[in-house]
């Protein structure tokens, strides 16, 4: 999860002023975490209750931090602000960007794909929104197992995602998109592409794009695949700082229960 959050924070600074360096600032004025984080922990939280509520938590949560930095995006504003809930059929990235907890929290991948699927249809409920909930739920579970780059980028394209193209290739075009068909394939390859966990988020954020979410989609893979000890300690600091008491508690408790003692996986 840290992975994740990280990934929001170096993003954040550079979602609405745009990138295509490798080499930026991790970390500047600007730099907090958003509602990529605050969903994502959301979701966390769930799982760490009894009986799982997906749509309680992230409602609870959202309502509480209406004004993120960055904001919500519309429809999932108007959800949270409505008497009456309901899923909107989307497609954008924010099913995708919330659900990296979910491919710790399970024993099973078929599990984990389910309920990668039963987040999403809260408000997502658009095939594209649910796919990319899944893909990612899917490379975090792969990651976290132990599974090597080809097996996921396989299992990932099983899921209807070509990811036959590089990085650098697309760099040049690739523009500012909340979209998961645009978004979830490239934080995906970034981090198939990268050599290490740091490379994974300076990957993502430079490509240009939606930079937070990129960022938080491929760190999440990234801290599953290389492990916490090659997260830089520097910036996970910075990044649980920005965290209200609440969620911080939520992470801490996630973690202790889910990352840091493999074998009390939920079956």
């Amino acid at each position: 999860m840290i992975g994740a959050i990280i990934g929001d924070y170096v993003g954040s600074a550079y979602e609405f002023a745009p990138t295509k360096r490798y080499n930026f600032k991790l970390v500047t004025p600007a730099s907090s975490i958003t509602d990529d984080s605050i969903i994502s922990l959301a979701v966390a939280d769930a799982l760490l209750q009894p009986e799982c509520d997906y749509k309680e938590r992230m409602l609870y949560y959202g309502r509480k931090y209406p004004n993120p930095v960055g904001g919500y995006g519309n429809s999932f504003k108007c959800w949270l602000e409505s008497s009456n809930p309901q899923p909107y059929n989307s497609y954008g990235n924010g099913s995708a960007m919330r659900v990296s907890a979910i491919g710790w929290a399970f024993s099973s991948l078929e599990t984990a794909q389910i309920e990668a699927q039963n987040c999403a249809d809260v408000t997502h409920s658009h095939i594209e929104g649910v796919r990319g909930a899944i893909a990612t739920a899917t490379a975090v579970w792969l990651a976290r197992k132990g599974y090597n780059k080809v097996t996921i980028m396989d299992e990932v394209e099983k899921l209807g995602y070509k990811l036959d193209f590089s990085i650098i290739n697309i760099k040049p075009s690739y523009t500012f998109s909340e979209t998961c068909q645009l978004t979830v394939p490239a934080a995906i390859r970034c981090f198939l592409e990268s050599t290490d966990y740091l490379d994974c988020i300076r990957m993502a954020v430079s490509l240009g794009g939606d930079a937070d979410t990129l960022a938080c989609i491929a760190g999440g893979i990234a801290e599953a695949y290389y492990g916490k000890r090659y997260v830089n300690k520097r910036l996970a600091k910075r990044a649980l700082a920005t965290l209200p008491a609440d969620l911080l508690g939520v992470y801490r408790q996630f973690k202790a229960r889910f990352i840091d003692n493999q074998h009390t996986a939920r079956q």
